[in-house]
């Protein structure tokens, strides 16, 4: 991205300089010497934050971004009087935050995996045919992960130690790549 004084620029977009020239938007095609003499100077705008993690937006000049951690627990709402909030049932009102969605998710995922190798259970309940060993371990594997994965979310004591649960993939200079992070990191069902 651009900026001409505290206006930021965008390529294919034409724009007006300070005497009042209106320059075409195909000025982004332009020599770097004919960018600066412009007044023109490239910047690079700040990465968004993860919106899993942070509710966020960009500042009035387009460029720089404020953002706000997500409640990591649950939150009861009340009314303006500070009351509890209840639905139609009478029931409290409440938000979730970041933890019980993940965890949520986790327990979804969980089950889809699952889902894919309830045939075997099926068969067994209505033929006596043995779960596969590979099936059983995996399926014990799953939930043993699942498990990991929900203690990890709801011991993470702030907004960075949840954002380090995430899997990530590392490339290391000499090449090789480094695994860090549990979330979503599901054992693979191998070949009896």
């Amino acid at each position: 991205m651009w900026k001409y004084g505290s206006k930021t620029i965008r390529e294919h977009k034409s724009w007006t300089d300070d005497n009042g020239i209106t320059h075409p938007k195909n000025w982004h095609i332009w020599s770097a010497a004919d960018k600066e003499a412009a007044g023109l100077t490239e910047f690079t705008p700040e990465t968004p934050p993860d919106s899993r993690l942070y509710t966020w937006g960009y500042e009035a000049d387009g460029v720089t971004i404020s953002k706000t951690a997500k409640p990591l627990d649950d939150t009861n709402e009340v009314d303006e009087n500070g009351d509890p909030l209840l639905d139609d049932d009478g029931v409290q009102v409440v938000t979730k935050g970041v933890k019980s969605n993940l965890i949520d998710q986790v327990r979804t995922q969980q089950g889809s995996l699952l889902s894919q190798t309830d045939w075997a259970l099926v068969r067994f309940v209505d033929t006596a045919v043995a779960v596969p060993a590979n099936i059983q371990t995996w399926r014990d594997a799953i939930r043993a992960k699942a498990t990991e994965m929900e203690t990890a979310i709801t011991n993470a004591a702030d907004t960075d130690a949840i954002a380090a649960l995430f899997l990530t993939y590392t490339v290391e200079d000499d090449g090789t790549t480094t695994k860090s992070g549990v979330l979503f990191d599901w054992p693979e069902l191998l070949d009896n």
